[in-house]
C-alpha cells in the first residue's frame, strides 16, 4: 500500500492543473514587478534599510517556524555587518545566529551561483556549528543514515507521537539529491516563481538531514524566487509570512505528501502564501518611510549613541511599553542617565509620556 508521494513510481513528475494556478501566478509575477518598480523610486539609503529589515525577519521567522527564537538585533547586526551597511547600534552575534545568516545571504546574494552537494553541506555546517541540534549531536554536512530509525516527522507525547510523514530511507537520499540538484540547477521552461515552490516541496520531502531541512528548504524557495526577480535586493519574507499561516503550511505539505503526484494543492497554497508575503511589503515600507523622516527630523538635533540605539529599537517595532528601567537595560546605562536622555527627547520633541502616570510611565515615540 502507498501511504507517501515518493512511493509512487513516477515520483518526482509532479503535475498540477494550470487552470488552477495560472491567474494567482500571473498575479505574483504582477505584484512583484510593482513592488520592484515602487522600490527603485526610492533612494539608496531608504532601499538599503527596507531590506535590511526584510532579512531580519526573514532569518528570524524561518527560525521560529522550527520552534527556534533568534535575538533581533544580533541577527540584524549580522546581516548589517556581512551587507557593508553603517547602521547605529550593532551588537555581537552568536555563532547559531551568525550561522543563519550566512545561509541565508548566501542564499539570496549569490543566487546565481549553482546549487550544489558543498554548499547544501556548508549550509547544513553553518545551522549546526556545534554539532548538536539541541541536546542530540547529529550528523553535521552530511546526508542522514538513519541509525536510530527511518526519518520521521511526528507530534505528540512519547508513546502517543502522531506520524506526519516519514521521509524516503536514507540509501536512498544521495540518488536524490543528485537528481534534485540536476533539475534544480538546470534551464527550464516552467516558471522560477512556480520552480520556487516545486523545489521547497520536493527538497522538504526528500528531508536528508538529519536536522535543519525546513530551513534549507525556505532557503532553496528563497533562492529560486530572487532568480526569479534576477537581483539579489530582497523585500519580502516568505517566511514572516509561513510563520504567521503555520499549520495550515504543515497541514498542506501532509496532505500533500500522502497524495498524489498532482501537488495541485500545494502550489496553490504556496502561491497565495506568496501573494500574500508581497502585500505584507507595503507594511515593511511603510514602516521604513516612517523611520527615514523620523531621523530626517531629529538628524541635526545632538543625540547621543544611547538615544539612537534605543529610539531605533522602538522604530523598529520594540515588544511592550519602553520605561525608564527598560530604556537603562537596552542602553546599559544608569537609570539617572536613562531619566536624562527621555526628558531631553520629550523636550526634543522625539518622546512623549504614555497615558498612564507614576510607577506606570511609559514613553512612545512621537511620530
Amino acid at each position: 500500500m502507498i501511504m507517501y508521494i515518493w512511493e509512487r513510481k513516477d515520483w518526482p513528475d509532479f503535475t498540477w492543473r494550470a487552470d488552477r494556478i495560472v491567474g494567482k501566478l500571473t498575479a505574483v509575477r504582477h505584484a512583484q514587478g510593482r513592488l520592484l518598480g515602487r522600490m527603485e523610486g526610492l533612494g539608496f539609503r531608504l532601499k538599503q534599510e527596507a531590506q535590511l529589515q526584510t532579512l531580519t525577519q526573514d532569518v528570524i521567522k524561518s527560525s521560529e517556524i522550527e520552534g527556534e527564537r533568534l535575538d533581533a538585533d544580533q541577527v540584524r547586526s549580522s546581516i548589517a555587518r556581512r551587507l557593508g551597511m553603517n547602521v547605529a547600534g550593532l551588537v555581537a552575534a552568536d555563532r547559531n545566529v551568525e550561522g543563519v545568516v550566512e545561509m541565508m545571504l548566501d542564499a539570496t546574494q549569490n543566487f546565481d551561483r549553482p546549487l550544489t552537494f558543498k554548499r547544501l553541506f556548508d549550509w547544513h555546517g553553518a545551522l549546526f556549528p556545534t554539532g548538536r541540534s539541541g541536546m542530540s549531536r547529529i550528523r553535521v554536512g552530511a546526508w542522514r543514515d538513519d541509525a536510530d530509525g527511518p526519518m520521521r516527522v511526528v507530534s505528540g507525547p512519547i508513546g502517543r507521537e502522531r506520524v506526519h510523514y516519514q521521509a524516503p530511507p536514507a540509501e536512498r537520499v544521495a540518488a536524490e539529491m543528485k537528481r534534485f540538484l540536476r533539475w534544480f540547477n538546470a534551464d527550464s521552461e516552467i516558471d522560477p516563481v512556480l520552480k520556487s515552490g516545486l523545489a521547497h516541496f520536493r527538497f522538504v520531502t526528500i528531508h536528508p538531514f538529519e536536522d535543519g531541512n525546513g530551513r534549507i528548504a525556505r532557503a532553496i524557495a528563497d533562492l529560486a524566487l530572487t532568480r526569479s526577480e534576477a537581483s539579489p535586493q530582497r523585500f519580502y519574507s516568505m517566511s514572516s509570512r509561513i510563520q504567521q499561516e503555520r499549520k495550515a503550511y504543515y497541514d498542506v505539505l501532509e496532505q500533500s505528501q500522502r497524495g498524489t503526484l498532482d501537488i495541485t494543492r500545494w502550489l496553490d497554497w504556496f502561491l497565495d502564501c506568496l501573494g500574500r508575503a508581497l502585500s505584507d511589503s507595503n507594511a515593511t515600507l511603510s514602516g521604513t518611510m516612517r523611520k527615514a523622516k523620523f531621523w530626517e527630523r531629529f538628524a541635526k538635533a545632538g543625540l547621543n549613541a544611547r538615544q539612537i540605539k534605543v529610539l531605533g529599537r522602538m522604530l523598529d517595532g520594540f515588544e511592550g511599553k519602553m520605561t525608564s528601567s527598560k530604556w537603562a537595560k537596552l542602553a546599559k546605562s544608569s537609570q539617572d542617565t536613562a531619566n536624562r536622555d527621555i526628558q531631553d527627547l520629550i523636550e526634543k520633541g522625539a518622546l512623549k509620556r504614555g497615558a498612564a502616570g507614576g510607577r506606570s510611565t511609559s514613553y512612545e515615540l512621537d511620530l
